[in-house]
């Protein structure tokens, strides 16, 4: 009766890893999408606003909206680009142009990295200038009551054509009314721009202004579909990470923020990242918003300022920062540090776990610098691992073993007393007691791998360290699946198969050690028992097909340093034995 317990247990926690990797992988959720609204629709809507005045005189507005209403997009990105003077950006990891209409960080590209594994690929395409339908851009300003400010239309005076990384670029705009404004655009050796608006007052009267900051997308990017990786809009206020869906801002309209001082807010993808961080000693107003125009949506991550009260012969000025590229570890922690941002890191969705995810990252960080290949790395890290968690499994396999051994006795007690279940229960419970053998404890490895196992995967999954990351042979990039299959003779045959056949090398390498560590494992007594047991390996050849192959070469070199651990401690308790 325990054996049959046992295997109910076993078979439990392979339903509930099943389940996970369901959780894991489900279909990819479509864009959810409302009713079109009509342009006319738009234009009477509320604009995207900011936060009221604390004397309600005056609700200061930031761009959005039904400002954008009647625009719609007409050209292509580079007839875009054309159309407008522009200041090149030319940096070792950013190539593109800042708009001189608007002063909008409108295009880059990141030219470090590749859409496709394939070298002649193009790069990728981060910010789209405004007026597409794949517009994404960063955009800085005043919003002021009855005072003329710059506008998303405004040309600006600038003192440069290029912007090179370590430089600056300035730009200036006078309002003929005593109000002269200033950007300063900086930008380091990485993705960090710095924006530095001032206000010089030459007027006769005190004027208050409200700086802001804000990231407009539209159109609903595709995503992964994954559960376990947020993709949207995304920001840092108060030391707590706030996450908003596309799909839940399409329905909720806009999420406001509680003012914070300082923080971060931006928009998402899996790789990449577009942020504003604001100045940190400021406390501002942010707010996540989302609004359809053309049946297009568009959303946006802005802030909002302090008042800023410029006297006659006086100057104010706001200083922030934009984030705009690849979202490596040590370049987020860097900011982190370099502003005092809290919490910038989790721009990457290191999840629940990541106590555990984290420190694996870090430490196959750490043995790449050494080992040269990610796919090393995991192999060294998991002997890490196995020998971390030795006593416990060596625990595990002897008391694994010694059900081994015991199998032919349960079998008579189960021909004696199999029609007397309540008998044949005390009798088994007897027998382990009498032979000091714990028939549960052969669950325990299962149980160690699990969160070891999630947590890879999640380094594999989110890391863009391991993005296009190769091993060595057919296997060019750790984070995608392996790519060959039987069911083609592995390329020997002219036919892509569909993606359920594609049943590589290493995932049949997994299953064919995931049988032969079973069969070193006590086998149930129950016949139809042992025939499910010894289907999960074909089971999980399939499931583990589309994972990444990073974590497939994981479990394959887990299973084969189980099945030796396993082995060395059988021989030793068999010479124990015999002596």
């Amino acid at each position: 009766m325990n054996d049959q317990k046992n295997m109910i247990l076993a078979i439990a926690l392979s339903v509930a890893i099943l389940f996970g990797f369901q959780f894991l992988f489900p279909t990819a959720e479509q864009p959810v999408q409302q009713e079109a609204q009509s342009t006319e629709q738009a234009a009477n809507a509320p604009s995207v606003g900011g936060a009221q005045s604390s004397d309600n005189s005056f609700a200061p507005q930031i761009p959005g909206g039904a400002v954008e209403a009647a625009k719609k997009a007409a050209n292509t990105r580079v007839e875009k680009l054309d159309a407008s003077a522009r200041i090149k950006i030319d940096a070792p990891h950013l190539q593109g142009s800042i708009s001189v209409q608007g002063g909008r960080i409108d295009d880059l590209t990141l030219t470090e990295y590749r859409e496709e594994l394939a070298e002649d690929s193009p790069y990728i395409t981060l910010l789209n200038p405004k007026g597409l339908d794949t517009a994404y851009y960063a955009e800085f300003g005043w919003s002021a009551p009855n005072v003329k400010v710059p506008t998303a239309d405004t040309v600006w005076a600038t003192d440069s054509q290029n912007l090179k990384a370590g430089g600056s670029v300035n730009l200036t705009w006078d309002n003929g009314e005593g109000l002269l404004f200033t950007r300063k655009i900086s930008l380091d050796n990485d993705y960090l721009f710095s924006i530095e608006d001032s206000v010089a007052n030459t007027g006769p009267a005190n004027v208050d202004l409200y700086p802001y900051g804000l990231i407009s997308r539209s159109g609903t990017p595709k995503t992964s579909g994954f559960y376990i990786l947020h993709e949207g809009l995304l920001g840092v206020f108060d030391g707590v990470l706030e996450e908003v869906d596309y799909s839940d801002l399409q329905e909720s309209g806009s999420k406001k923020i509680d003012p914070v001082k300082g923080g971060w807010i931006g928009i998402t993808d899996k790789y990449w990242l577009a942020a504003l961080i604001p100045d940190q000693t400021a406390n501002v107003n942010n707010r996540f918003s989302h609004y359809r125009t053309d049946n297009i949506d568009k959303y946006q991550a802005d802030y909002l300022g302090p008042k800023l009260s410029a006297q006659p012969g006086q100057t104010v000025t706001f200083k922030s920062n934009l984030f705009a590229g690849a979202k490596e570890l040590n370049l987020l922690t860097q900011y982190e540090e370099q502003l005092g941002v809290p919490e910038f890191d989790l721009a990457i969705d290191f999840g629940w776990f990541f106590f555990i995810t984290k420190p694996f990252f870090l430490a196959i960080s750490w043995l790449y610098s050494h080992l040269g290949n990610f796919g090393l790395a995991i192999l060294a890290l998991t002997i890490v691992i196995k020998a971390a968690f030795y006593p416990l499994a060596s625990t595990s396999y002897r008391s694994m073993a010694k059900m081994k051994t015991l199998s032919p006795k349960i079998k008579e007690l189960q021909k004696k007393f199999g029609d007397d279940k309540q008998r044949l229960n005390q009798e088994m419970m007897a027998l382990y007691k009498r032979e000091k053998a714990n028939p549960a404890s052969g669950c325990l490895p299962i149980l160690i791998q699990i969160p070891v196992f999630f947590s890879l995967y999640k380094v594999l999954f989110v890391s863009i360290e391991m993005r296009h990351a190769p091993f060595y042979g057919w296997i060019q990039d750790l984070s995608a699946p392996d790519p060959t299959s039987i069911f083609n003779m592995f390329g020997l045959i002219p036919w892509d198969p569909p993606q359920l056949l594609m049943i590589g090398i290493w995932p049949l390498l997994m299953g064919i050690s995931m049988f032969l560590q079973q069969k070193l494992n006590p086998q149930p007594a129950d016949p139809m028992q042992a025939k499910m047991m010894m289907f999960l390996p074909v089971i999980f050849t399939f499931m583990l097909a589309s994972f990444p192959a990073g974590l497939v070469i994981y479990w394959v070199w887990n299973n084969v340093l189980s099945i030796t651990q396993q082995w060395l401690i059988t021989r030793s308790m068999e010479k124990q034995k015999k002596s």
